[in-house]
């Protein structure tokens, strides 16, 4: 691809937790700064945050119905195959429809359906994987797609290895523009000046060890005199802040979920996170 003044066609597919999502935005807003007039469709599964993230990010998406195996027997487990061959052939409709130059799968239930409808409709098809574990839809994918973009090495024992390129994980503009913006955030999550300040990231969806790590040392955490930004993830919140509660909100500030991420790295002197969760 070459001209800023081209007209593309760009489908990305995936979603499901913030470390899929965010660098599939990343993606997004990148290929819109190279090529302006390019168009941008992503594609997600219905009642998935990425339902909410990407439009809030200013980009249209289409849900696919689809979601994953739940480990124990469950009614929804027979549902999967139809809702799979469903969101297949609504895959289809999308490619035809919309015509894309390239797909691109960053991972999560609804990247499965859109990237084997891309392949067997011969359009040219990438794989993006952020972590340094491989996921399933990705691992499956892996040997139909033109090209897997990485960002850790050793990756060939998940991939082929001639398709593999290291590029590292996309990163939103916001998050590299943090100069000049330590008061904005300071004051945005309410917090001291005098102290230095800690960002705690599990992940959007939650880490459970990360999060019990910092329960259980967050008396000492709490008398070293730092404060913290603690994002518990959907799963953990109620049951984090019920654990926190006699600590107080002066020093420990326990989020959901921030979507003002670019503020929470401003305001941080350390970062803790899992793999995956920094995008």
């Amino acid at each position: 691809m070459s001209g800023k003044d081209s007209t593309y066609r760009l489908i990305i597919s995936g979603g499901g937790t913030g470390g899929h999502i965010y660098p599939a935005i990343a993606i997004a807003d990148a290929f819109k700064s190279r090529y302006p007039n390019s168009k941008i469709l992503f594609v997600g599964a219905r009642g998935k945050m990425e339902m909410d993230k990407v439009p809030q990010a200013g980009y249209k998406i289409i849900g696919l119905w689809i979601s994953g195996i739940q480990r124990k027997m469950t009614i929804q487990n027979f549902y999967f195959p139809i809702k799979l061959i469903a969101s297949y052939f609504a895959a289809r409709r999308i490619i035809r429809r919309y015509k894309p130059h390239a797909v691109v799968g960053v991972g999560g239930y609804a990247s499965g359906p859109i990237m084997i409808a891309a392949i067997r409709l011969k359009v040219p098809a990438v794989i993006q994987e952020q972590n340094s574990f491989a996921g399933l839809t990705n691992k499956k994918l892996g040997r139909k797609v033109q090209k897997i973009c990485v960002a850790y090495e050793g990756m060939e024992k998940y991939f082929p290895k001639e398709k593999i390129v290291i590029t590292g994980n996309p990163v939103r503009t916001d998050m590299l523009q943090l100069e000049d913006k330590k008061e904005q955030a300071l004051s945005h999550f309410m917090l001291s000046s005098a102290k230095k300040t800690i960002l705690v990231i599990g992940g959007s969806l939650g880490a459970r060890t990360m999060n019990n790590s910092v329960i259980n040392g967050l008396d000492k955490i709490v008398k070293s005199g730092v404060q913290m930004i603690w994002q518990t993830g959907n799963f953990y919140y109620d049951e984090m802040k019920r654990k926190a509660a006699s600590y107080g909100d002066i020093d420990v500030h326990i989020h959901q979920f921030i979507k003002e991420m670019d503020l929470a790295y401003a305001a941080a002197d350390v970062v803790v996170s899992r793999a995956g969760a920094l995008s």
